[in-house]
């Protein structure tokens, strides 16, 4: 059933490992320098075990350095809950455990029949042969876990709301991503900025783009949006799609070429991109020119250099003020990193 449902809330290409190990400087204790290893009458401190990890790829240590803190970030959050579903069990006057039951017992939905077929069927390709009949129980199993935990979280998110301000003061690890050229909507001082790498064949890229759409709606005025292209080389059309909607751009059309790719990522092929130019109303010689001739090639290249720097190896990859988010994400999770980087700039 893991295998299953891996991958739901990730991406294309190959998504870090839960079982990555963790950057040595990221947990070495404060102060001193201890020894960490005897070698022959000759030892190892913790700064030469730092030091070391220095000489590896800046990426890998990046992408680390990231895992180590959402792991903590995940961590941090279950103990807010846990203390906030503690108090307002005190103030019903029952038990966490009794309190939670009837709490959750409120916010749970049923798994239905429709469920689990809905579920088998979009995720068929991963059932290697099985029948819906051989997987039902596991599925089940599989959503009921998932509502149990969408359950809490609505839980301990009104119970935030209820009680003041709840200070997050772990830092974030933040990547400096140089925005350059490209393409960009929303306003150019904002205090948050998001920077999005990704892949027009992408599924999981087409998942986050409606997702992005109501970002932009809901936090008008407060986002700038840019957009990173990084075509995966498992997928042969995406280059040339990503050249399509800079080609687009020429014409002051760019993002309603990019939106008309994600809609219809079953269309990239080259034929396929001068049909959608035409259909947007673009000069149709222009396009084809600039579309056959590479113009944009080597940006779109440029583009692939920079994620590669940054540590990234899965579409989307999206930074929020530096900030690195991994995968189709939910919007809850958009709003939670957004909110915060909101409230440190003072605004709201």
């Amino acid at each position: 059933m893991v295998a299953l449902a891996a991958g739901m809330a990730f991406g294309c290409g190959n998504a870090p490992s839960a079982q990555a190990p963790v950057s040595p400087a990221a947990s070495a204790p404060s102060g001193g320098n201890p020894v960490v290893a005897e070698v022959a009458g000759r030892t190892i401190t913790l700064s030469d075990v730092d030091a070391k990890w220095q000489e590896f790829d800046g990426a890998e240590r990046a992408r680390l350095t990231q895992l180590l803190y959402q792991n903590r970030r995940n961590m941090l959050d279950l103990l807010v809950g846990d203390l906030l579903i503690e108090d307002a069990a005190k103030a019903a006057s029952l038990s966490v455990a009794d309190y939670t039951e009837r709490e959750l017992g409120k916010r749970i939905q049923k798994v239905s029949d429709a469920d689990v077929q809905r579920f088998y069927d979009e995720n068929k390709e991963r059932a290697q042969g099985r029948s819906l009949d051989d997987l039902r129980q596991p599925i089940v199993e599989y959503l009921q876990s998932q509502r149990q935990a969408q359950a809490r979280a609505q839980l301990v998110d009104e119970l935030r709301s209820k009680a003041g301000e709840v200070r997050v003061l772990l830092d974030p690890p933040r990547m400096e991503v140089a925005l350059g050229e490209a393409p960009s909507t929303g306003d150019a001082g904002a205090p948050v900025t998001i920077v999005e790498f990704s892949d027009y064949q992408c599924p999981f890229c087409g998942r986050v783009t409606p997702t992005m759409a109501r970002v932009m709606e809901e936090y008008d005025g407060k986002i700038r949006r840019v957009f990173k292209d990084f075509p995966l080389p498992s997928h042969p059309q995406a280059p040339k799609a990503a050249e399509a909607a800079r080609c687009a751009g020429d014409q002051g059309k760019y993002w309603e070429m990019h939106e008309r790719l994600f809609a219809n990522q079953q269309a990239l092929q080259v034929a396929d991109l001068k049909k959608t130019a035409g259909q947007i109303g673009l000069d149709q010689a222009k396009f084809d020119q600039c579309l056959d001739t590479g113009r944009f090639t080597a940006q779109v290249e440029a583009d692939v250099a920079q994620g590669e720097a940054l540590g990234v190896n899965s579409t989307p990859t999206l930074y929020i003020n530096g900030r690195p988010l991994i995968g189709a994400q939910p919007y809850e999770l958009f709003k939670q990193v957004i909110d915060e980087e909101l409230a440190r700039a003072g605004r709201k």
